[in-house]
């Protein structure tokens, strides 16, 4: 099963056709090149028994020949190279911008599926051009009298042809690249209603499992030219690890953006999908792009469809991440603590039969009446929020849990056993701790 779906078939297709375009474009070469040896060399040599009595071959006639076979070779060249060109500026995005769509613009801005399947693409072509260019500029050369005859000025014309398919192809697999980041860090669709997962997440981790089988490509790139997130070239340029590194900042960085976008609100339910909205992307790249456990580590990383990062500052940064925002998160359910600090029993007056008197009495119903309100609050809106992953959920919960419902048991258990209400005594405890243990377990959706 192939990574990315429909939408990246187009322009896969269309890699692959132009590398074998390249590939058909070395038959034609060298069809031309056998015919050449074959028929039109051997008249151009003179041999010595021959030589006597007959006029003197013309450097003249030589040259056409050898520019018959620079204008087939060149021409076949030249058609590969409008290929290749062909294909980055209608399948790889060349030209497009990221972002919004703009008014005065009738082509769609580049989304970070397009970009990213521009991106990959223009690396399988630039593998290649790796391979076959050298192959191809070799075949565009000829001898004539044991001498190479391609560097002259008609011949050199196939030969800078090879080399600009090589040089054409870097720079625009750069701008691929670069046009992945770029469409990463001006997405943007808003969060999710429900703080989901986001589809930039989702499409982010697709764009680097697509890139990550190209690793020799993207190393033939940053040799060559330097690049916003590794300015360095040649031996010192980096691995396929930085541009991840560079794709992933990108991606927090606009992750945080959304999810302050939450807050704008000011309002206590969208804080907190902001806080789920950060913990569910996190952990989501953590699960999909994290290192495996050592006993799952019998699976290929060259897979692309299993593709890790094993880097230890993915896991750092995104895991200092997830715990930040998951305590941010937690701290919300501190609200509910202030009704159940302990309560002085030299502050309390009883009456007979273990019943408090009227004002102490009321201190007790207003903790009681306090915690079920909120509670209740807080209940309505966080169940409603979304947490997919079970694992998480299930963690989610328990944390909640941690925060105040070992203080609400012991509040329950010392102060239901008092007498602190004449009439509503069930409508003051109608929350039993196991109760609010199993409402708790329906948390999410």
């Amino acid at each position: 099963m192939a990574v990315g779906g429909d939408d990246s078939n187009d322009a896969d297709a269309a890699a692959r056709d132009a590398v074998r375009c390249l590939e058909h474009a070395m038959v034609v070469v060298a069809g031309e090149k056998s015919i050449h040896r074959t028929v039109i060399a051997p008249s151009l040599i003179q041999q010595d028994e021959e030589a006597e009595g007959e006029e003197e071959i013309s450097p003249l006639y030589k040259k056409a020949c050898v520019t018959v076979y620079s204008f087939v070779a060149g021409s076949v060249v030249d058609r590969a190279l409008d290929i290749v060109e062909t294909v980055f500026l209608k399948e790889c995005g060349i030209g497009q911008s990221s972002g919004a769509a703009k008014e005065d613009s009738s082509t769609p801005p580049l989304s970070v599926r397009s970009a990213a399947s521009g991106a990959a693409a223009g690396l399988r072509m630039l593998d290649g051009v790796r391979m076959l260019g050298p192959s191809l500029a070799k075949l565009c050369d000829i001898q004539i009298d044991g001498k190479k005859s391609g560097g002259g000025s008609d011949m050199a014309v196939a030969s800078t042809l090879c080399i600009a398919i090589h040089r054409t192809t870097v720079k625009n697999s750069a701008r691929t690249l670069e046009n992945l980041g770029k469409a990463i860090q001006d997405d943007s669709n808003p969060g999710e209603t429900d703080a989901r997962i986001s589809s930039l997440t989702s499409d982010v981790v697709r764009a680097i499992r697509l890139i990550s089988p190209y690793i020799s490509a993207y190393k033939s790139v940053t040799k060559r030219r330097a690049l916003p997130w590794d300015p360095k070239i040649g031996e010192d340029a980096g691995e396929l690890d930085s541009y991840i590194r560079f794709l992933m900042t990108r991606l927090l960085g606009n992750l945080q953006q959304k999810s302050l976008n939450y807050s704008k609100h000011n309002e206590e339910h969208f804080v907190a999908k902001g806080f789920i909205f950060m913990v569910n992307n996190t952990s989501y790249l953590l699960k999909q792009l994290g290192p495996l456990p050592e006993t799952n580590h019998n699976r290929e990383n060259d897979d692309a469809e299993n593709y890790r990062i094993e880097s230890p500052w993915f896991s750092d940064k995104t895991e200092k991440i997830l715990e930040n925002e998951k305590q941010k998160y937690f701290s919300m359910w501190e609200e509910l603590n202030k009704f159940l600090s302990s309560v002085d029993n030299n502050a309390l007056e009883y009456q007979k039969d273990n019943v408090l008197s009227l004002d102490s009495g009321r201190v007790i119903k207003s903790r009681f009446s306090g915690f079920n309100e909120n509670f209740e609050r807080m209940y309505e809106f966080h169940k409603k929020l979304s947490v997919a992953d079970e694992h998480l959920r299930a963690s989610m919960i328990t944390g909640v849990k941690q925060v105040f419902l070992p203080k609400y048991k012991n509040f329950y258990d010392k102060f239901s056993k008092v007498q602190f209400s004449k009439k509503n005594m069930e409508q003051y405890l109608k929350y039993q701790p196991q109760k609010i243990d199993s409402m708790l377990n329906t948390l999410y959706v």
